[in-house]
């Protein structure tokens, strides 16, 4: 059972708050008691995709053609300064890896209710300077959210980024796929091997990234490649 904290711990604890509050990620006001990291307001009005309830939805069938995909989800709409890119900010550059833990965590419970079924979640790979310098993959971070609540593994040993590429940033769509599309290799075929895979990324934009990464999976022996991420642009 769960200890009880001391309640001269709470009363230091909100008076402290009162000097030094915590803020919500998305817009910046404080959050309320019960509240942590989001506040509850931005987790609902924060703009969703719904893809899940759409089996073929738009980000499917711009990939189509490029991949193939059992399933294209998307929790949320990208839009520049709004919210979720206030919070995929913190999340890369602020060191709150917390941040995907709880969307995989919300997004997964989603996915449950939809029965959406997987046998394994891999997340899009940093390269090894990269994740030294962040601490933290902010990908595997949204994985290991998803994987609690759907019950499937994941694993960050089955793909590696071998180039440290330019940001993907202001890229043409050519120019991003040349700036992807020979960084990723396998280290590992047997996880995936006649098994469903979820791929899954923080944000997609041309889906250039996701489209090597898909690929090489797909000529590796696994079954199918479905894909999800936090944020679609």
């Amino acid at each position: 059972m769960r200890k009880r904290k001391p309640f001269l711990y709470i009363i230091v604890r909100d008076f402290i708050s009162l000097f030094f509050p915590d803020y919500c990620a998305g817009c910046f006001n404080s959050l309320v008691k019960g509240e942590s990291l989001i506040c509850t307001r931005c987790m609902l009005e924060m703009p969703q995709t719904h893809y899940h309830l759409q089996r073929e939805n738009s980000l499917k069938l711009r990939l189509e053609g490029r991949v193939r995909l059992i399933h294209a989800l998307g929790f949320y709409r990208f839009s520049k300064r709004g919210r979720i890119q206030h919070i995929l900010h913190a999340l890369k550059y602020k060191n709150q890896p917390e941040l995907a833990i709880v969307l995989g965590r919300v997004y997964g419970q989603k996915l449950k209710d939809a029965e959406y079924s997987f046998d394994l979640i891999i997340p899009v790979p940093l390269h090894a300077t990269r994740l030294r310098k962040r601490g933290y993959n902010q990908s595997s971070k949204f994985a290991q959210g998803l994987s609690e609540i759907l019950q499937v593994p994941f694993s960050d040993e089955v793909l590696s980024r071998s180039v440290k590429t330019d940001t993907q940033t202001r890229k043409t769509k050519l120019r991003r796929w040349e700036n992807v599309s020979e960084v990723f290799i396998l280290k590992e075929a047997s996880p995936i091997r006649g098994k469903h895979v979820l791929l899954v990324d923080d944000v997609i934009t041309t889906g250039a990234t996701i489209e090597a990464c898909a690929t090489i999976l797909q000529s590796s022996g696994c079954c199918g490649v479905s894909i999800a991420c936090i944020a679609v642009a």
